[in-house]
């Protein structure tokens, strides 16, 4: 198994499904994102998502009414050290550039609108179509795992 490199300081944004790793426990990307977190927690990284990335973890927990999984996701997203940005217009012109070019879904091309917009050092995925774009940072979590 590999390891996470992180930057020494900055931002680090992640898709959705690093964060449903997280809150879910998932066995084989626990020990691959415990550096990520602990370094959030001692405040010498900031973790960055779009707004959006709330609606789509809280999906599957409303879906099969859990609430008990629907207040974990909001308290992790509420922990200190995130930065949930707002869709702004900015935001969905350049992430509708993004689809026009490289025929991103929508909810990813706002995802990496926002991460190149709060110009964050790493983005972190399990989507290998985030390669697409280009100045994004991309680290594949089960590229590392196989490292």
């Amino acid at each position: 198994m590999g390891r996470l490199t992180l930057p020494p300081s900055g931002s680090v944004a992640v898709d959705a499904n690093v964060v449903i790793y997280a809150v879910q426990g998932d066995s084989a990307y626990e020990p691959l994102l415990r550096p990520l977190w602990r370094a959030l927690w001692a405040g010498s990284i900031t973790v960055v998502c779009s707004e959006l990335l709330l609606c789509e973890v809280l999906t599957g927990a409303l879906k099969n009414d859990d609430a008990r999984l629907a207040e974990a996701f909001e308290a992790f997203l509420a922990s200190p050290g995130w930065e949930l940005l707002p869709i702004s217009r900015e935001i969905l012109r350049n992430a509708a550039r993004l689809r026009a070019s490289l025929r991103l879904r929508t909810p990813d091309a706002i995802h990496a609108a926002t991460a190149l917009r709060a110009g964050c050092a790493m983005f972190l995925t399990n989507d290998p179509h985030f390669r697409r774009v280009p100045d994004l940072p991309v680290t594949i979590l089960d590229e590392v795992l196989a490292a």
